[in-house]
This record gives C-alpha cells, sequence and structure tokens, in this order.
C-alpha cells in the first residue's frame, strides 16, 4: 500500500497544484533532440569559447547520463517490493531527464524482447509514481481540513484574522483541538507539510500578519505536545533540576517563557545555571535527531522549538546581566 508521506512527495504534489498541470509525461511523446552542428567564428574570436563551454557542459550532461542510467538500471533488476521503494525514496528522480533517457534506451535496444521489457518499465513507473502522487494528494486535502478544524476557534464567522484571538478562551480551545488530533493519530508529516506551505505562502503575502501569528502557534504547541509525551526529569530516585527545569519551559505557553525563565535561572531567582539549561537542551536535540526521521518535518518543527528556547533563555541572561539582547 502506498502509504507513505515524505517532504519531497508533498513538494512534488504542491507543484502540481501550484502549476494546475500534470508533471508525469507520456512516456513515447518525448522526442529525443539531435544534435548539430556548430561553425566557429573565427574573426569573432567566439568560436574557442562556445566550444569551450559547450565542452564542459557535454561533461556534466556525460555525468547526469551516468547517473540516470545507474538508476535505470536498479529498477530494472529490482523485484516488485524494491520497486516501489525506490520509487518512494526517489520520487523527484523521476523528472523529464528520467523519461527522456529511458525512452533513448528503448529506441536502442537491439532486440524486441529487451524493448518490451523496457516499455513494461516505464508503464509500471508511471503507474506508481501516479498512484504514490494521487495518494499524498488526497493526504494533503485531508491536512487541509485538520488545519482548518485546528484554527476554527480563533477565526470567527467572517473569517476575520486577528492576533490574539478576541476571546482568551480560543486558544485553549484551540490547544485542545489539536491535543485531540494528535491522539487520533490526524498530525503526521502530511499535516506538517501544510502548516509549513501555509506558513510559507503567508510570508510571502506579508498581508496577513494575523494568520502568520496562529501557523506559528501551531507549530509551538504540536512540538510542545510531541516533546512533552517523554520525561527526563528522573533518574532513578534523583531529579534532575536542568531537565525539570526544561520540561517546564517546554510545557508552558511561549508567552510565559520569559517569567520563567527569570523565576528559573541562577542570573534571576532560580538555581539552573545558563550552561545547565544548554546542556540540557542540547541532548533533547540529540534524542529528537535519533527518534526521528532525518529530514523530516516533525524533526525541523521540534529542533526549531528546542533551539527557540535555547536562544531565549541566552537573551534573557544577557538582559539580566545588563546587556541588550
Amino acid at each position: 500500500m502506498l502509504t507513505m508521506t515524505s517532504p519531497a512527495i508533498c513538494s512534488l504534489v504542491r507543484f502540481q497544484q501550484q502549476s494546475k498541470r500534470s508533471i508525469l509525461p507520456t512516456f513515447l511523446a518525448y522526442i529525443v533532440p539531435s544534435s548539430r552542428g556548430w561553425r566557429p567564428d573565427s574573426k569573432s574570436g567566439r568560436g574557442y569559447f562556445m566550444t569551450h563551454v559547450a565542452s564542459k557542459d557535454a561533461e556534466e550532461s556525460f555525468k547526469k547520463t551516468v547517473e540516470v542510467d545507474r538508476f535505470i538500471d536498479m529498477l530494472r533488476d529490482a523485484n516488485e517490493k524494491e520497486l516501489l521503494q525506490l520509487v518512494v525514496e526517489n520520487v523527484l528522480a523521476f523528472n523529464e531527464s528520467f523519461w527522456i533517457r529511458l525512452a533513448a534506451r528503448t529506441d536502442t535496444c537491439k532486440s524486441d524482447d529487451d524493448k518490451k521489457d523496457y516499455e513494461e518499465l516505464a508503464s509500471t513507473l508511471m503507474t506508481l509514481v501516479d498512484r504514490l502522487v494521487n495518494k499524498t494528494r488526497e493526504s494533503i486535502e485531508s491536512s487541509t481540513d485538520v488545519l482548518k478544524a485546528i484554527l476554527k476557534p480563533v477565526v470567527d464567522e467572517v473569517e476575520e484574522i486577528a492576533w490574539p484571538p478576541k476571546d482568551p478562551e480560543a486558544l485553549n480551545l484551540m490547544e485542545r483541538e489539536l491535543k485531540q488530533r494528535e491522539r487520533e493519530g490526524q498530525l503526521d508529516e502530511g499535516f506538517l507539510s501544510e502548516v509549513n506551505a501555509q506558513l510559507r505562502q503567508a510570508k510571502v503575502d506579508g498581508d496577513k500578519p494575523g494568520l502568520e501569528a496562529m501557523l506559528q502557534k501551531v507549530l509551538q504547541l504540536y512540538a510542545s505536545t510531541i516533546l512533552s509525551k517523554r520525561s527526563y526529569a528522573r533518574k532513578g530516585n534523583e531529579i534532575i533540576k536542568a531537565e525539570q527545569f526544561l520540561e517546564s519551559i517546554i510545557n508552558a505557553p511561549e508567552s510565559d517563557w520569559n517569567k520563567i525563565l527569570i523565576n528559573g535561572l541562577n542570573v534571576g531567582k532560580g538555581e539552573v545555571s545558563l550552561e545547565e539549561l544548554d546542556g540540557v537542551i542540547k541532548k533533547r536535540i540529540e534524542r529528537t535527531l535519533i527518534r526521528t526521521e532525518g529530514g523530516s518535518y516533525q524533526q525541523r518543527v521540534l529542533t526549531e522549538y528546542l533551539k527557540g528556547i535555547q536562544s531565549r533563555a541566552q537573551e534573557i541572561v544577557l538582559v539580566l546581566k545588563g546587556g541588550t539582547p
């Protein structure tokens, strides 16, 4: 079953949605362009330059062709399960250059059997990529509905975007909705991809600061919810104060961080040094990198949240020591 949703696949689908056209080519529709000779203009002196540039371009083109050929060979030798995995892991490799090269190799086959094998491979690949893209599109559409449900308490009936919300209880309702969706397993990579896509668009538009703040809050609540599931504050019968302090910050709204840091750091009213807090944050980041998929939206959101706490603590210490952040 095609159930994986990676940032690469989400990017592919979003490109399709934005361009409003399919990027999946018809395999045999491509015609490999023929190369034509070029005569250097000895009078202008452009001949050497153009030949030199063409030579470098040809070298790069050759390297890319070798890479594509290796990939095609891997696909040909793969069994059904391995083929699906290769498609999922390399979905962005199925671009125009790939299909052109596959068509060229098909045309140069010496036997009809080999040619038929290539045509069957092309047909299978297009089916798998198409299914994968469609499955991801469905996931993205579902993720949009989840995000709308989470934002509903802070968006009024006419969809006016104001931040902070006029009703303070709206934030609590928003947080409860997000945590309920998380328990139901709906806050997956597709959801995080949708939030990040909307956030990027809001930043580009520049005329919806309220929406941008809402989406940032969604990511903060998500990170807080996920990170608070594991506690490292107790080691046997011993309480590790720095870990306990970090967890109190993770569980608190971002608007309360300054107060908590001032009351907890030893440069303020507390007992934990900046070095101790910095140490447990780095450990938590390391654990996050180990437990999450490399390059995933989840990994990025969680590590950025922890780094946000780290930088805020450094700013507070600087201010308390009489400096400026």
